[in-house]
């Protein structure tokens, strides 16, 4: 379940031109949550859009976060959804937190397949 709202996830940050997208298992060494999903914008205004389509998508899909923080500032939002942490950075932020470092020993997943699972399947045409 929480691997379809990782891909849902990462296709609407990659929709709204995030940066440097890196998804992270860390269900083997992390007791709070399954997956982080990090990524940048160039601008606080990109950064809320990022977050609300990651939002519109998720809720759509009956997925809705328990705790969103830092949507005004826009330095570092982080979208809590339970098994699900998104974390969308300034440049700035991402290099001075270095998250990915810290979890380093998490499973990176492969966004190219991601954003390829997440593609709806083409429609079948009626052949007459």
């Amino acid at each position: 379940m929480m691997i379809d709202a990782l891909r849902i996830a990462v296709n609407a940050a990659d929709n709204k031109k995030a940066h440097d997208l890196v998804a992270l298992d860390i269900s083997g060494i992390a007791s709070f949550t399954n997956y982080f999903l990090f990524c940048t914008g160039d601008s606080s205004r990109q950064m809320q859009a990022i977050a609300d389509e990651v939002e519109k998508r998720l809720k759509a899909s009956g997925i809705r976060p328990s705790h969103i923080e830092g949507y005004q500032n826009s330095e570092w939002i982080l979208m809590d959804y339970i098994d699900l942490v998104v974390h969308i950075f300034s440049r700035s932020a991402r290099a001075y937190y270095d998250l990915e470092r810290l979890w380093r020993d998490g499973k990176k997943l492969d966004i190219e397949k991601l954003l390829e699972e997440a593609k709806p399947a083409p429609r079948k045409r009626k052949v007459q």
